[in-house]
């Protein structure tokens, strides 16, 4: 086992366990106690773990890159058929927006391939997924970066997003209720997601089965004001039915 490899396989342990001393991870990877401190401070260095007496607990930046990666993984078969389904809606538009929720970065990776595409994000990792794919143009619109979540937030981004406009735009949610309300958790991110509504010509919501018949701490729209939601076959169909009723168009994306 290289050194990379190993130090990753320390992040995993400790991330998995809360604290690991010396000794365990020196028995798991089957090196010297020396070889596993030597590991430690370079990952403490790099601000991924912090030194405890005798071992290691996480640091502050890698509990976030562990809880976004679990935000990601979450679902991943729901999201992934949403994105397939949402990315058939494009068809031939030049602009793309999406927000920097996970579900939007499943469809970030469906639109892989594609080509005479802008696609507008306030996501950094759906930026750096689509960043190297020729036929498909960039767009960040500047901001700061949350603290909690790898996305752009805060007056420039407002401000710029109000001068672009999209064809088509994928906006995640927190949670989605039987009237067609639309939620949000984190209050900082519900004056992005309306500027980023309000500059598309067409608006779905991406949001998986979980998220349904369900509120949140902010209301930031209405879906019988937008094109409608893409959401998961192992949605509840009477919830379904209750938002068609009221008009909304549902996209319900089968598994594969």
């Amino acid at each position: 086992m290289n050194q990379e490899s190993r130090r990753a396989l320390i992040r995993k342990l400790v991330a998995s366990r809360g604290e690991c001393s010396v000794e365990q991870l020196a028995a798991e990877l089957g090196v010297s106690g020396m070889t596993v401190r030597r590991d430690l401070q370079a990952l403490c260095e790099d601000g991924r773990l912090i030194r405890t007496h005798g071992g290691a607990t996480l640091g502050e930046r890698a509990t976030f890159e562990f809880a976004f990666l679990d935000r990601v993984n979450k679902n991943q078969e729901a999201k992934t058929a949403i994105a397939r389904a949402a990315v058939q809606l494009v068809g031939d538009a030049r602009s793309v927006m999406l927000d920097g929720s996970t579900t939007t970065l499943a469809v970030a990776r469906q639109l892989r391939g594609r080509s005479g595409l802008t696609v507008i994000t306030t996501s950094l990792p759906a930026a750096a997924q689509l960043q190297h794919e020729p036929g498909i143009d960039v767009l960040l619109p500047g901001g700061y970066i949350r603290s909690a979540s790898p996305d752009l937030t805060g007056s420039l981004a407002e401000s710029n997003l109000e001068l672009l406009r999209a064809e088509i735009a994928f906006l995640g949610a927190d949670a989605v209720d039987d009237r067609g309300n639309v939620f949000t958790n984190p209050p900082d991110n519900s004056a992005v997601l309306l500027k980023m509504a309000a500059s598309a010509q067409r608006v779905y919501v991406v949001a998986d089965h979980t998220k349904l018949g369900k509120t949140a701490l902010r209301r930031f729209g209405q879906l019988t004001q937008w094109a409608g939601l893409i959401t998961d076959e192992a949605c509840d169909p009477d919830f379904v039915d209750q938002l068609q009723q009221l008009g909304i168009g549902v996209i319900v994306a089968p598994f594969e």
